[in-house]
C-alpha cells in the first residue's frame, strides 16, 4: 500500500513569514511600552501609575506572544466534485416534410441533426 501524497494546501506557512509576523508583533508592543514610559514621565496622578504598570507588564506579554510558536492553520482539503454536464439537445437539419437528396441521412440516423444549447465551461 502506498503512502498518501501530501497536498500543497496542507503545507504550513513558510518559516520566514512566521518569523516576520512575530518580530513585527514584538516591535509594536515594545513601541507601545516606550510610549507608556514617556507618558509616565509627562503626566501626573493615577494615569502615571497606569502607564508604569503597562510598561512593566508589556515586556512579559510581548515575549510570550513572540515565542508562542507557529500558528497551526488547517485548510479544507476535501476533493471538489465537478457538476454534471448539461444534456445536449439535437435538432433535425431539415424539415420533416422536405424532400431529401440522395444519400442524405435520415432523421433517425446517428449523425442526423445538430447540437444546440452547448455551453463551454
Amino acid at each position: 500500500m502506498s503512502e498518501p501524497v501530501p497536498s500543497i494546501t496542507s503545507a504550513p506557512e513558510p518559516l520566514a513569514v512566521d518569523q516576520a509576523r512575530r518580530t513585527r508583533s514584538y516591535l509594536i508592543q515594545m513601541s507601545i511600552r516606550v510610549v507608556c514610559i514617556i507618558g509616565a514621565v509627562l503626566v501626573d496622578g493615577w494615569v502615571r501609575w497606569a502607564l508604569v504598570a503597562a510598561a512593566v507588564v508589556l515586556p512579559y506579554s510581548a515575549v510570550l506572544i513572540a515565542n508562542s510558536g507557529r500558528d497551526h492553520v488547517t485548510h479544507d482539503t476535501s476533493p471538489v466534485t465537478p457538476a454534471a454536464a448539461p444534456a445536449l439537445t439535437e435538432l433535425s437539419d431539415v424539415a420533416p416534410d422536405a424532400p431529401r437528396a440522395a444519400g442524405a441521412p435520415t432523421p433517425d440516423a446517428p449523425s442526423a441533426g445538430r447540437v444546440i444549447d452547448h455551453v463551454d465551461d
